[in-house]
This record gives structure tokens, sequence and C-alpha cells, in this order.
């Protein structure tokens, strides 16, 4: 957050110029009027300009990446926060230098952990809901390839065997990928069963005829 001062004929004035040194707009700045303008003698000499305080308000990104920026100085790494957009939401993205796998975790548990920090840290600067999606190293796309060739497999194994499968489990991201890959399936289905953080998918066959319909 950055606080200026900055002055003008009016305080309307000393506002705009205040918001030009900023770079931002009003409804992102707190302002406090310091000095009101006042004419000196006989409006003449002495004039005095109205002075004001502009205070940017935090914003909601900038606090994300400095939240990420502060847990990973606290494990000894110094990373980098870049930004892009998502399906999913705002994607922060984390380079640097080190074992970034410390910020990743088992599965990316530690990394879905800090996700969900970030994304209260986040929410806490924000007037309207915010979704951030967290990835280091590229781990997200990996790992969604890494799903959906197990469900693949899965999937085969239960059309040929005819026997339900049930996973570990997995966080609701990881289970949308395995759902979503499954979803036109021609010989099985997929649904979640238990509850959070132990909630499961189930790989089944859609129906009794299945099997008859692959030969089996």
């Amino acid at each position: 957050m950055r606080k200026i001062v900055a002055s003008g004929k009016t305080v309307e004035e000393a506002v705009r110029n205040g918001l030009k040194q900023l770079q931002t707009t009003e409804d992102r700045v707190i302002t406090v009027v310091l000095e009101q303008p006042s004419k000196g003698l006989f409006g003449l000499i002495g004039v005095k300009e109205a002075k004001v305080e502009l205070e940017e308000l935090p914003d909601a990104y900038d606090q994300a990446e400095q939240f990420i920026t502060d847990v990973a100085g606290a494990m000894g790494l110094t990373v980098k926060v870049s930004r892009s957009d998502s399906k999913e939401g705002l994607l922060l993205e984390v380079e640097g230098e080190g074992d970034l796998g410390q910020l990743i975790g088992r599965r990316g548990q530690t990394l879905d952990a800090l996700q969900y920090l970030t994304t209260i840290v986040a929410n806490r600067y924000s007037d309207k809901p915010v979704r951030i999606v967290l990835d280091a190293e590229g781990f997200r796309e990996r790992r969604r390839k890494t799903l959906e060739e197990l469900s693949d497999r899965l999937a085969g194994r239960v059309a040929r065997t005819g026997k339900e499968v049930v996973l570990e489990p997995m966080s609701p991201q990881e289970r949308k990928i395995i759902h979503s890959r499954l979803q036109h399936h021609p010989f099985v289905r997929t649904f979640s069963q238990g509850d959070e953080p132990n909630r499961r998918i189930v790989i089944a066959l859609q129906d009794r005829n299945a099997k008859e319909r692959i030969g089996e």
C-alpha cells in the first residue's frame, strides 16, 4: 500500500492530482483532507492550497502474492509469483530457486492447502468473491495428465472385469478431473462417496448390460 500527500487549488483538484500520481481511481483509496484551501490577505497574497492524504486500499491479488512469498520465505525459499487468467480463476504460478517440492508436497497436498489459505487472504481484501488457482513448476498440468491416464486405465479394468474400483481420497479439484475424463465413457460411470477430506471416486459399470455390449 502507498500513501501520498497531494495539493491543489481545491480539495477536488488535490484529489485528482493524487490519483494521477498513484495511477488509480477514487474508489481504491482512502482520502483524508489535511488542509482546506484559503485565500491570503484581501484575497490577493498568501494563497493556501488544499492538501489531502491518499492511501491505497490493499489489492486482493497483491496481498495473495505477498502471502505466498512470505510462506515460501519462511520455508527458506525465494520465489517469484506471476499472474494469468484460467478457466477456474486467477492462476498464480510460483517459480524460484531451490526445492519447490516443499510447496507442492505429496501429491500436491501442501499446494492445495496453500491455495486454500491464499484464497482466504485474497477474499479478505475484495468486495466480490475471488478464486485463486495456485501452481508451482507446472505441477497442476502434470498431475492432470497423470489422473487422466489413471482414469483411462481403471475404466478399462472395470469394463473388462465388471468390478467397480474405489480410488484413494482426493481433493474436489482432482475428483473433477476424473469425473470429466470419464463422463462420456461408453461403459463406465463415476460417482463420489464419503465425506471430506476422505471423499473418494468410484468407477463402476454403467449398467448390468454393459459387459454384454463389450463382448464378455
